[in-house]
């Protein structure tokens, strides 16, 4: 149970500390004084995302803290989460105007997520605008698996379900990328065709340029050729050339420089010599093969025609550009096989939540009955002893909550026809089946502490003093906490706070008191007659605590 609650510096309050005891315990104060100011605080501790305007004046940072008994049953919390196990469970906001939060958990910092799980374990706040939410279906489903002890599996089931609608978002962009590259799959394969037809890897097609232009200029070659080879006849170079050589040796012995113009002249001659050699066999080796010349210029055409086509001057671009070709082929097939794979492994997860959302509508089905029953108990307690509620159950497609359509037929009096809840409940009435929805689940989960801030609105007279008895008795199985403006329910509470604003002229201040004896019956007179209290309001105040 919550044993103890401190806040400090948060909006009008300055510090309050309060001290809670087991049973019911009522908190009451005039319309503006802070009630809301003390939820919006502990719905803190619940892990509510920060508003910074809340910090108060007295300095930068505003905190809320709270201690719990602690039970057996949080301990398997404590060891999953690495956390210190101590006597009381500690809990802690901390708010600083710099735009910082922080969550602790025994004075261990911790995400609010972690913050959240706990104390979903230790507090439940119901406020009158759960009322409202009454009206949504969705809510209806969630109080309606609390009651029916099918939260778990249709938890299970969420998490299934988010991760097949995942998958299914992951294939529809697959698809839609498999389908735009089946759309340019063909052409895609055909400029590798093409390309693969030229054998760029294994062809250096500046060697088969050079070859074709030999082959265009075959005529030509010969006749320089032949010319060449002419170089030895008599009177010419070679010839002359040999002469000049002999001469120069002759004197070469008396001369130094002669010597070397015939070392010179020497190599010069067996250059020629050697080059007259290679013309030679050069005229005898050109050849023209018209079959083999038409195939190379083939070949050539084809490899500048891809040039131009991709706007490239180099046979290294039309290489890259094949191997990117290529990787997008390798990838459209890859893409392809983990799309199958992805499609079998989500058909799977379809046919495990199918199974899933039948089992989790029948488990729904079968707990209608008793839930019906144990809040017609409850409302006739609470002056509605001809309510008829049920509980319609039906299949619906797949969605986050299972398989189940869920519509609450209410009717209030005898005779009436059964219509939603949503369309036919009063104020009142909603207030009334709401308590008693609270009551099923505070029971079914066995939360330490509830508190329900103005759960009584709309309701009067006898019907508030019944709710005040109910109240009195869940008080006894957990510590039950109620914001309450009506005298009949504060009058049955085992435990009284007030909360009072107050301005010295300078500031105005929220504080919270505890009240004792005749305070607490000057509290329910106040309640009943306003700020003129009699002592009629006051003997009126302790027949109802009596």
């Amino acid at each position: 149970m919550l044993k103890l609650l401190r806040i400090d510096n948060f909006v009008l309050i300055d510090r309050v500390e309060l001290v809670l005891d087991k049973g019911f315990t009522v908190i009451t104060g005039e319309t503006g004084s802070g009630k809301s100011i003390l939820l919006a605080a502990i719905n803190l501790l619940l892990g509510e995302r920060a508003d910074f305007s809340v910090i108060g004046k007295k300095s930068t940072k505003s905190f809320v803290e709270a201690s719990f008994n602690m039970e057996d049953r949080f301990v398997d919390f404590f060891t999953a989460n690495d956390l210190d196990q101590q006597q009381d469970i500690l809990i802690r906001r901390e708010i600083v105007k710099d735009g910082k939060s922080r969550a602790f958990i025994n004075d261990t910092p911790v995400q609010l997520a972690k913050l959240k799980e706990l104390t979903s374990l230790l507090l439940s706040v119901n406020s009158q605008f759960n009322t409202f939410d009454l009206r949504s279906s969705s809510y209806q489903m969630e109080l309606y698996d609390d009651m029916a002890d099918t939260t778990s599996m249709r938890m299970k089931f969420l998490h299934d379900f988010l991760t097949w609608k995942a998958n299914c978002q992951v294939i529809r962009k697959l698809e839609e990328k498999r389908n735009l590259e089946n759309s340019q799959k063909d052409y895609t394969q055909f400029l590798l065709d093409e390309l693969s037809q030229l054998d760029l890897k294994n062809t250096d097609y500046s060697i088969y340029e050079s070859a074709l232009s030999r082959i265009e200029n075959a005529d030509s070659i010969r006749e320089v050729a032949i010319q060449m080879t002419h170089l030895s006849e008599d009177n010419g170079p070679y010839s002359t050339l040999s002469t000049l050589l002999s001469k120069i040796e002759k004197i070469s012995l008396s001369d130094a420089k002669m010597t070397q113009f015939a070392a010179q002249l020497k190599a010069v001659l067996i250059e020629l010599k050697e080059m007259m050699n290679e013309a030679e066999e050069l005229v005898n080796d050109i050849e023209i093969d018209p079959e083999a010349h038409r195939m190379m210029l083939a070949k050539i055409d084809e490899f500048n025609r891809q040039l131009n086509k991709h706007r490239f001057t180099h046979q290294s671009q039309l290489v890259e550009l094949e191997n990117q070709l290529k990787d997008t082929t390798q990838e459209s097939e890859q893409l392809d096989s983990e799309l199958e794979l992805l499609l079998i492994e989500n058909e799977s997860v379809h046919k495990k939540l199918v199974g899933l959302s039948q089992l989790l509508h029948e488990n729904r089905i079968k707990a209608a009955k008793g839930i019906e029953n144990s809040i017609k108990d409850c409302l006739q307690e609470l002056k509605l002893s001809d309510t008829e509620i049920n509980f319609q159950l039906s299949v619906s497609e797949l969605k986050e909550n299972g398989a189940s359509d869920l519509s609450i037929l209410f009717s209030a009096n005898k005779g009436m026809v059964m219509t939603p809840i949503e369309k036919a409940a009063s104020g009142g009435e909603m207030s009334r089946v709401m308590l008693a929805l609270q009551k099923i689940i505070s029971d079914k989960r066995k939360l330490p502490t509830v508190l329900f801030d103005e759960i009584d609105t709309g309701v009067s007279g006898e019907v508030a003093q019944k709710i005040g008895l109910l109240l009195r008795a869940m008080g006894e199985n957990m510590q039950l906490i109620a914001i309450s403006h009506l005298p009949q329910v504060a009058a049955k509470a085992n435990n009284h706070f007030k909360v009072e604003k107050d301005s010295d002229g300078t500031a105005t201040k929220t504080y919270v008191k505890r009240l004792e004896n005749e305070e607490v019956a000057i509290e329910i007179a106040r309640l009943m007659s306003g700020e003129v209290i009699t002592s009629e309001a006051i003997l009126t105040a302790k027949n109802l605590m009596n």
